[in-house]
């Protein structure tokens, strides 16, 4: 990474009223240092934890703390119309729930109405406060309007707890800042198929078998495609996440629904990502009504084995990148060849699933990303959509160096399904 990769990008650092706060002088010196031209907004909260002239100091610019100051006049109005991002480090749970709902009583949430840039927010707050259900629906409201929230980290907290509430590591918020500062169009015309989240197979009309992923990871990678300028269908297994903007989403429930799904797209398809983690067995015999616990024999279920779907498409493939994931959990650099190896993939992105630190349900994920034609490349935990671009970034790099085919249309009356 260069050392001036800022060069140039104006940023509002907001920082709110968390003891955190002392956190954000490092952040802002690095943010200076990369080039990048720093203006402060502080709410009367925060400085109550760090004296304004430090942040003065260090950015050569006055910190903007009144709605109507003096000098600049409006300074929400002037500070939005220049910023290229605003970055919110720490963001209190008070800030989130402000953000959400629009409301614009000082000038820091005044910012956040008035702007049209993008938004990180790096929350920070004790940890009983991040786990409460109204905050949580805050959040989810944020990142459905394409706020990159960021998640705290898990440790000692100022209140002497220990919990999820501490402030990002400031390598995780850089890596979000570079990420929203480089949006870009590099995958128009690419056509992109991905799959996520669990299959569900029956047992009887109420019971089921099924697996703990959560779909982040897929409808990360949908999300961040479709921003870089993919048209992107979206096939899913039952999860409780919203569609990612401008992306197609197919909702499934079986292995055999999800190969159907994405057969009847791949040709149509430039690139299939397959991060769906779809169950290896189903009931042989599964009941259409439910079964009474009184009639069950005690005798264990008769499984027999789903489709391979990747497999089947990868003996099908013409034009299409195949990209795959692999949930290991012992020997993984020798486990991911194989799979590599056995399914003809571009690229593998291999997850470790065992430990507090699971890539099942987590918001962030710890990577290691290999293309055929390279090395693996570890990659350090992050959250889960500046992972997605990293694998994006991955397979361009790798595999799309041509200009994608002609444009197909998907099979006759596919677009009408939802």
């Amino acid at each position: 990474m260069s050392e001036k990769a800022l060069q140039g990008k104006r940023i509002v650092l907001c920082v709110t009223g968390s003891i955190a706060a002392y956190k954000a002088v490092s952040l802002l010196r690095t943010l200076v240092e990369e080039g990048a031209e720093v203006s402060v907004a502080m709410t009367s909260s925060a400085t109550q934890f760090v004296a304004p002239l430090t942040f003065e100091v260090l950015s050569g610019r006055p910190v903007l703390q009144r709605l109507f100051a003096d000098s600049p006049p409006l300074p929400h109005l002037r500070a939005t119309e220049e910023a290229d991002l605003i970055l919110v480090a720490p963001a209190t749970a008070n800030c989130l729930a402000k953000c959400a709902l629009g409301l614009a009583d000082d000038l820091v949430s005044t910012l956040f109405v008035a702007t049209r840039c993008p938004i990180v927010m790096a929350p920070a707050m004790d940890g009983d406060m991040w786990d409460q259900p109204a905050l949580a629906a805050h959040t989810q409201t944020l990142r459905e309007r394409g706020i990159m929230v960021l998640e705290p980290e898990e440790g000692p907290l100022a209140s002497g707890l220990v919990g999820k509430g501490r402030l990002p590591a400031e390598h995780v918020i850089m890596e979000a800042v570079r990420s929203r500062l480089a949006l870009r169009r590099d995958w128009s015309g690419q056509r992109v198929l991905v799959s996520a989240g669990p299959t569900r197979e029956p047992i009887d009309a109420v019971r089921f078998i099924t697996n703990a992923s959560s779909g982040k990871m897929g409808y990360a990678i949908a999300d961040a495609a479709a921003q870089r300028g993919a048209d992107v269908w979206l096939v899913s297994g039952p999860t409780a996440l919203p569609p990612p903007a401008n992306v197609t989403r197919v909702s499934v429930l079986t292995a055999d629904e999800m190969a159907h799904a994405l057969d009847a797209r791949f040709a149509w398809a430039t690139v299939l990502v397959m991060t769906a983690a779809v169950g290896d067995f189903r009931p042989r015999y599964p009941s259409s009504a439910k079964v009474k616990k009184h009639e069950w024999t005690g005798e264990p279920l008769a499984l027999e084995r789903t489709p391979d779907i990747l497999q089947s498409l990868s003996g099908k493939r013409t034009h299409q990148v195949l990209v795959g994931f692999a949930a290991e959990s012992e020997d993984l650099l020798a486990n991911g060849r194989k799979k590599l190896q056995q399914k003809n993939l571009d690229v593998l992105v291999i997850n470790k699933i065992t430990g507090a630190q699971s890539a099942f349900g987590n918001e962030s994920n710890e990577a290691i990303l290999f293309p055929r034609h390279g090395t693996p490349m570890p990659l350090e935990r992050m959250p889960k959509r500046l992972l997605a671009d990293r694998i994006l970034d991955t397979i361009k790099e790798h595999c799309l160096s041509s200009p994608p085919s002609r444009v197909q249309q998907p099979p006759e009356g596919i677009r009408r399904i939802r």
